[in-house]
């Protein structure tokens, strides 16, 4: 790769790298010189002030959505009783709306081309809470599958991805640590939600707490209203917008000449001239009259026209970046990290599944319920996502190196997992899995160290797409197994293997770049 970069026409460079920039895209304005020519400089609202109101935004979209997402146990259990299915069944409907606001991705990346994040980040503020309200009128779980499944998870992932993209885009020096505490209203937001959610239907029942929680997730577009772009206002407006008052010169120099005629005419005492000049004025009101419609007829067809075009840009730039010639699967490396996106994440949902089978299996629900498993994962998660992130913004610490290592970390704690039969042994692991898997605030740093910040939200809409079909099939994988097997110890087993399989293809590439060098070093060795 490194070759054929280098024996790269300069001007397919350029166009390659300008491939993406729209409006909000980049961090960088444009200034001329005095050669007249387009020089790069930083944009200084990087690592600003309004950077971390960006993180604090994004804190916000993680609880509403993601928090949500965690909860829908509770709404589930109301499911059950309400719709009498099967256990099956009813789990698709949460299932779809988890699944829908990952896979989605891609075609998020089209919108925010096109739109840009903010608007993009609005629109699904509005389609999600628009899934919830009509989620409260359902009449038997298949309506469920559309209005929540669908268009509530449809509705996440619009607002999801902006979130992730503009913390991104805000920061330069601090990006893990930055995405980490973002990243943690997901932790956050599974504690406050399961008990909005548990007092909500407890009090109202759950079509108003689902009505009730549709208009708490209007505030994802208040969230989306933060996400300011980075480029600056364009300045030296036109003339005739600024002030759309202003009436054209004839119209004007005919009312004045009108005036000073009829000023003239009165000094004089000539009454004959009075029809005259109110014949003057009456035109000059029809002059202006015909202006200001000619205007808005202007204006909307600038309107639409700007839109077209826009739109337009915004479809050839994602098609480009997924099937042109400067696509980002012409990237080994990339690629290679989307085959361990869709073998990662149902292995990490894997503990979340059969913990509270082993806790029976071992008799330990009485140290269980007084601190489950699961929160012992979800608190130190917290902790692991600020901690690594803090860790990977070090100079002298490699992000990568960072990813790798967490990811390690968490393969062979459900290895061990397991092997551990009391509860002691059990929390150790399950503060092991919840740290390690704090990796996840990396990943937005590692796509954007492998693709640059231009291709992120396409980018990391395909890799969120590749967790959203990792989490829809990993569930029924594991139950598969169980019922093959009847014992929990082999889905945690062939999970852990399949998560290896992942992180082989992560390796691939550095090894083969470690080997083309050594041959290069060779190869130049024996010249000299």
């Amino acid at each position: 790769m490194g070759g054929n970069a280098g024996a790269a026409d300069p001007d397919e460079t350029r166009k390659s790298r300008k491939m993406y920039a729209s409006h909000e895209d980049i961090g960088y304005d444009f200034e001329d010189d005095p050669k007249d020519k387009k020089t790069l400089k930083p944009n200084p609202n990087i690592d600003g002030r309004w950077a971390w109101m960006v993180v604090l935004s994004s804190f916000f979209v993680h609880i509403l959505i993601m928090g949500s997402q965690m909860a829908l146990g509770v709404l589930n259990v109301e499911w059950l009783e309400e719709f009498h299915q099967s256990r099956g069944l009813t789990a698709w409907v949460s299932s779809l709306s988890m699944g829908i606001t990952l896979i989605v991705g891609p075609f998020i990346g089209l919108f925010i081309n096109t739109c840009g994040c903010r608007q993009t980040a609005i629109i699904g503020g509005l389609v999600n809470s628009l899934g919830w309200v009509l989620s409260a009128y359902a009449a038997n779980v298949h309506y469920l599958f559309i209005t929540f499944g669908v268009t509530a998870g449809f509705g996440s992932g619009m607002a999801y991805l902006p979130a992730v993209v503009m913390v991104g885009r805000y920061f330069q020096k601090r990006r893990a640590l930055a995405q980490g505490l973002s990243t943690t209203g997901t932790g956050f937001g599974t504690f406050l939600m399961t008990v909005l959610l548990k007092y909500l239907c407890a009090e109202y029942g759950w079509r108003n707490a689902m009505f009730i929680q549709g208009a708490v997730s209007l505030n994802l577009c208040v969230c989306g209203a933060l996400m300011r772009p980075l480029s600056p206002e364009k300045e030296g407006k036109d003339p005739v917008e600024t002030d759309p008052q202003v009436l054209p010169a004839h119209s004007t120099e005919s009312v004045k000449s009108s005036g000073q005629l009829g000023r003239a005419e009165e000094k004089e005492g000539s009454p004959g001239h009075e029809e005259a000049l109110d014949d003057l004025v009456a035109q000059a009101c029809q002059e202006k009259a015909g202006y200001r419609k000619n205007m808005c007829a202007f204006r909307a067809l600038k309107t639409v026209s700007q839109l077209t075009m826009r739109v337009r840009k915004g479809f050839q730039d994602w098609y480009s970046g997924y099937f042109g010639a400067a696509s980002l699967f012409t990237n080994r490396t990339f690629v290679a990290f989307v085959f361990w996106a869709l073998f990662a994440y149902s292995s990490f949902v894997i503990p979340f599944i059969h913990l509270p089978e082993i806790v029976d299996l071992y008799n330990l629900s009485e140290q269980n319920d007084v601190f489950p498993l699961t929160s012992i994962i979800a608190i130190v998660h917290i902790f692991g996502k600020v901690i690594l992130g803090a860790v990977a913004d070090l100079p002298c610490i490699s992000v990568w190196n960072v990813f790798l290592m967490a990811n390690f970390t968490l393969v062979l704690s459900i290895f061990i997992l397991p092997l551990m039969h009391t509860y002691a042994g059990l929390a150790v692991i399950c503060a092991l899995i919840g740290f390690s898997s704090g990796y996840f605030s990396l990943m937005p740093v590692v796509t954007e160290d492998l693709v640059g910040i231009e291709h992120l939200a396409n980018a990391y809409g395909i890799i969120i797409c590749a967790n959203g079909v990792s989490a829809l099939l990993g569930p029924p994988f594991a139950g598969w197994i169980y019922d093959m097997t009847q014992k929990y110890d082999f889905s945690f087993y062939i999970c852990g293997l399949l998560y290896l399989v992942g992180l082989l293809f992560l390796l691939i590439q550095p090894c083969i770049q470690i080997i083309e060098q050594s041959r290069k070093k060779s190869v130049g060795g024996t010249h000299v």
